[in-house]
């Protein structure tokens, strides 16, 4: 009798469970800096890779959709109407979170993964100022734009009202209609479980 195929939940439940345990060892060999290095050293309490954890929300548990909007890093307007209909992904982070810059190479590689699904990408700079924000994006090839919300708080606002946002990075994934269909807690290893969550966001109907 042959096994039963596991599901794509059941692919994230033990994708997580892996990258939980694996990133205290495997992101050493990732680390470029001292902000990345006190977070690997457990220096940086405002994560650590025990709060890791990936949320599946499903369809009818959702709330209720999420404006948001502000000024980018470029110094362009953005409003989330203009995104309404397609998936989008939110990343909460700042320029000296250690496991934000851990993360960056994933994130783009995953932007550049899904860009021609017409997925959009949104980074949501919760402390820096914007020449900050554009120097991190430089040097961390980051090629999506970023909210800056450090002044205002409206964005992490907007978004806190329907979904606990934790410290940094928090990633988000909304639907179609804007409401927040999966929550990553903690820093991505690889494009595999972002993309998961992104793919089963595309399956479903607007």
């Amino acid at each position: 009798m042959s096994s039963p195929v596991p599901s794509r939940r059941d692919v994230l439940r033990f994708g997580a469970a892996a990258l939980a345990g694996a990133l205290a060892i495997g992101l050493s060999a990732c680390a470029p800096d001292s902000a990345t290095e006190a977070y690997l050293n457990g220096d940086q309490k405002a994560y650590t890779t025990k709060d890791f954890r990936v949320v599946e929300i499903p369809a009818d548990k959702r709330k209720a959709p999420v404006d948001f909007g502000g000024t980018t890093a470029a110094g362009e307007k953005f409003d989330s109407s203009s995104i309404k209909g397609q998936v989008a992904v939110v990343n909460f982070w700042y320029a000296t979170c250690g496991p934000c810059r851990v993360e960056a190479k994933d994130l783009e590689a995953t932007y550049q993964k899904h860009k021609a699904d017409d997925v959009v990408f949104m980074g949501v700079n919760i402390y820096d100022q914007a020449a900050t924000a554009q120097a991190f994006a430089e040097k961390y090839g980051v090629t999506y734009p970023s909210l800056m919300d450090a002044d205002s708080g409206q964005a992490k606002l907007a978004f806190a009202k329907v979904v606990p946002i934790q410290a940094p990075p928090t990633t988000l994934v909304l639907d179609r209609q804007g409401r927040v269909a999966a929550r990553i807690i903690g820093p991505i290893d690889g494009v595999s479980i972002l993309s998961t969550l992104i793919e089963d966001a595309l399956k479903e109907k607007a």
